[in-house]
Order: structure tokens, then sequence, then C-alpha cells
């Protein structure tokens, strides 16, 4: 599965810390109903076993909703079990190593701060950049912030798409209007919420007019 504008238009990064005791499958599903359009499992903390259990439930989830999943970091388990693609940051594995490792047709989405961060990752064979933090944001602690106008220039600087990233909801999404972004990441803003599925409609809304 590719990925294009559309497609990131409100892009999930899961997150175990908002389950309440239930399984990350049941509350992905209620995104999924409730409009994401592009999952990504982010896992910190798991083992590889399990991890690759959760990956493949994850990964069926979301091919039933015809939406791209890609693994967050762990180039490994992406090919082991077959996912849409992969999701790096500067610190990981650079863009042109991880296409060598995945392949021609796998999705490849590289995080940056800079202009040249993100004309690398393009030349490089990154489909997609995150850009960010652009709000604080308390689900990565070394996130630095970055401005709306430093999104902008990334925006104007390269031809693939770029989805913000950081301290997004429902609140401040609005102030990313004309920044020229294709969608946004969220955790929180969706997987927070006592109601999943109307946190995502609710943002996915908001999203697409600003977007448009």
């Amino acid at each position: 599965m590719k990925c294009n504008k559309e497609s990131l238009e409100l892009y999930a990064v899961t997150d175990r810390h908002w389950l309440n005791g239930r399984k990350l499958s049941e509350v992905v599903k209620e995104s999924l109903d409730g409009g994401v359009t592009f999952v990504q499992l982010r896992e910190k903390d798991l083992d590889d076993e399990t991890f690759l259990e959760e990956a493949k439930e994850l990964k069926k989830l979301c091919k039933e909703y015809r939406v791209p999943f890609v693994i967050n970091d762990n180039v490994e388990i992406a090919i082991k079990m077959d996912a849409d693609g992969v999701h790096v940051g500067q610190s990981d594995m650079e863009a042109g190593d991880v296409r060598a490792k995945l392949g021609p047709d796998k999705i490849i989405g590289v995080s940056a701060q800079t202009v040249e961060q993100a004309i690398m990752a393009e030349k490089r064979g990154a489909d997609y950049l995150g850009v960010g933090a652009v709000f604080p944001t308390g689900s990565k602690s070394d996130a630095n912030e970055i401005s709306i106008e430093a999104l902008r220039d990334i925006c104007n600087a390269v031809s693939i798409p770029v989805i913000a990233i950081g301290g997004i909801t429902h609140e401040n999404v609005a102030a990313l209007e004309g920044s020229g972004i294709s969608g946004i990441a969220v955790i929180s803003a969706i997987y927070s919420k006592p109601d999943i599925r109307q946190a995502a409609q609710d943002l996915k809304n908001i999203t697409n007019s600003i977007i448009k």
C-alpha cells in the first residue's frame, strides 16, 4: 500500500500509556471508525516477540480499513511482519539505507526539523516527512519545538507530503492553516479521550477544513 496526501490527513501514532486495561487493537479500531487515515505503531518498551504479535494484529486491522500501517523505528520488525513501511527519526537508520533494506514498494517516513534535513530525506527516498514538534509535547521528552514559519519553509522546499507532529490538539490545530501540510500526526489528541471515535472524527473535520 502506498501513501498519498489523502492518506496522511489524520495520522495516528499508538501509545499504550492511554490503554487503561484495554487492548491496543480495540482502541485503534475505534480511531479508524472515527476516520484515521494512517496508523503508526510506536513501541519503546515491548520485547520483539510481543511487538511482532501486536504489529501483525494491527496490520490485519488496518488492511480491513485500507489504511497504511507503518512501524516506528524498528526496520527489522517491519521487514519480518511485512508492514506497509517504517518511520525513522534523524538518529535512526538513514532513509537511503532503509530503502535498500525495505525495497522500492514500501513507505518510508522520516522526521525532519530543518529544510536541509527535509531535502536530504527526500533525495534519499523518503515518501513523506514528519515535522515537529510544532507545539509543546509530553509524549517525547527530547522533542525540540519548531516554528510554524520553519514548518512552512520545509513544506515549500520539498515535493513530498509533510505532516505536522507534536502537541497538536483540537484547540490549536487551526493555527497550522496555510502552512502547506498534508495532514497531522497525533497521539493523545485521539487516544487519551474517553470517546476515541468522536475525537478522531472531530479532529479529521477540522484538519480537512484547514488543509483544503
